[in-house]
């Protein structure tokens, strides 16, 4: 160990951290140390030591257990939930008079409504004095429990600190770019950080904050006219667009209506054998026979039709996503910079919750099973484009140049080459999509779209709990045999 590079890491304190650094070192495993600065200074220790991610953990850890206190201690907890009550029964006993007047008046309905009223704010009343009770009566034990997590937070702080901070010494080694040492200046600007967080939180829990404090201040007419401004800037370009918008909704709807008509309108044995002989064909016979159980659980619980137009919606959303995507993803695979622009598109498609497609799509196309679709798209195509991406990324050069060198040309490189080595690839992200667009039937039956998804949305709103169920389960058999097909299909080819 270079002992002369440990005065110039550490600073102050050298000759401590020379030995404890040498103790660590000189075996294996975790060597029992401890730093009585790190475990009486906690945060400020890490902070002043350069260890900003450790400064905020621990300052983390200690307010969780500093708020354990101030809860225990009472804090102005009890205090606003003792307005809340007083403000509660002042509205029972306005309620309370608004029903004798009423009787008095002859007004049985009114008094009634007024009395039911009172008893209920009654009951949240009884409530909240039983929560404070308890509250109130867990309060020692609380404090207890915070002191003993505060000092089982220093105390795990001092008997790992040395072991973290020769392990952050080793790291600096190789890149001494690293901050190093405890300078005056980082330790007073960890000491002002460490006091404004501890204060204003313990001040905010203990004293009476003004609501800028504990509210954050909100402009309520910013958020009116930004709402308003994104009103009129979809209303422009609904009108601007309004022949493509139209189009578009109109070419999808001929898709699933061609769809429905054969998923629908042809006879259920018809339908039920080509899909029982498809799985046998492309997974093989215990395929066959689960989703031969499948289909007829759909038919015997009266899901065949709504199921039908499930698939229709379904087929539709994936067609699209296939047709759209895998082009997409052989041109990314092609071309850094425009994968470099889609990528953040992507993973906004990915992470925005499915719900917040709604808004635009309702803006621009409406509502019905077109527009289902499109929030389908939306949310199901990036898989599909990633994963075509990925397999010809992943074809190795020198077989494309094997290729070329025999005179092939890029079309034929990429036909013959790229795309059946990436098919594993490629078929992954066809599967994922599919499921994930059978995953958005229930959100786009919020606007229109039929199938399964109606049911469950209808059992939700009228908590049909039985009813929802077997729709989902419903669902969920659906998700399963196209799964079953599509993965023993793989197998099969392999």
């Amino acid at each position: 160990m270079e002992a002369n590079l440990i005065p110039q890491f550490t600073g102050p304190s050298a000759p401590y951290y020379t030995r404890a650094f040498a103790a660590i070192q000189s075996r294996s495993g975790f060597v029992l140390s401890f730093n009585p600065a790190a475990a009486i200074l906690g945060p400020i220790w890490a902070g002043m030591r350069g260890m900003s991610f450790l400064f905020l953990l621990l300052c983390f850890l200690d307010l969780l257990a500093l708020n354990q206190i101030v809860s225990g201690l009472g804090g102005n907890t009890n205090s606003a939930e003792a307005a809340r009550i007083s403000q509660l029964q002042d509205t029972i006993a306005t309620r309370r008079a608004e029903a004798t007047e009423a009787i008095a008046a002859g007004d049985t309905d009114t008094a009634t409504r007024a009395t039911k009223l009172a008893d209920n704010l009654q009951k949240a009343v009884d409530a909240a004095m039983a929560e404070t009770a308890s509250l109130t009566d867990g309060a020692s034990t609380r404090v207890v429990q915070g002191v003993i997590l505060l000092l089982v937070i220093r105390l795990a702080t001092g008997f790992f600190a040395n072991a973290i901070y020769e392990r952050r010494y080793t790291a600096w080694r190789g890149d001494q770019t690293l901050p190093h040492g405890a300078p005056p200046l980082r330790g007073a600007v960890t000491l002002a950080l460490a006091s404004l967080i501890y204060g204003v939180t313990l001040y905010a829990r203990i004293g009476m904050p003004p609501d800028w404090l504990t509210t954050f201040p909100a402009d309520k007419t910013l958020f009116s006219d930004t709402a308003a401004w994104f009103d009129a800037g979809f209303e422009a370009a609904y009108a601007s667009g309004q022949g493509f918008f139209d189009g578009l909704r109109n070419s999808i709807r001929i898709l699933v209506e061609a769809l429905e008509i054969v998923l629908v309108g042809t006879p259920w044995p018809v339908i039920m054998l080509v899909i029982c002989t498809l799985a046998w064909q492309l997974a093989g016979p215990r395929i066959a026979v689960f989703t031969a159980a499948a289909l007829a659980y759909l038919a015997f619980y009266g899901f065949w039709e709504l199921s039908m137009q499930t698939v229709a919606l379904l087929g539709a959303a994936s067609i699209l996503c296939i047709v759209i995507g895998i082009p997409l993803g052989i041109w990314f695979a092609r071309s850094k910079t425009a994968f470099a622009i889609a990528q953040p598109i992507l993973d906004f498609m990915q992470t925005m919750p499915a719900f917040v497609y709604l808004i635009p799509v309702i803006a621009f196309f409406g509502t019905g099973k077109p527009p289902g679709i499109i929030a389908t798209l939306i949310f199901g195509m990036p898989p599909v484009i990633r994963l075509t991406t990925l397999g010809l990324t992943g074809v190795a050069e020198d077989v494309k140049e094997a290729a070329r060198a025999y005179g092939a040309t890029e079309w034929q490189v990429l036909r013959g080459v790229e795309l059946p080595l990436a098919k594993a690839s490629i078929l992954a992200g066809i599967n994922q999509t599919i499921l994930m667009c059978l995953s958005m039937v229930v959100i786009a039956s919020l606007i229109g779209a039929q199938g399964l998804g109606s049911v469950v949305l209808t059992s939700l709103q009228y908590a049909a709990k039985g009813q929802g169920l077997l729709a989902g389960l419903a669902i969920l058999l659906c998700a399963m045999v196209i799964d079953r097909i599509v993965q023993g299909s793989f197998r099969k080819r392999e």
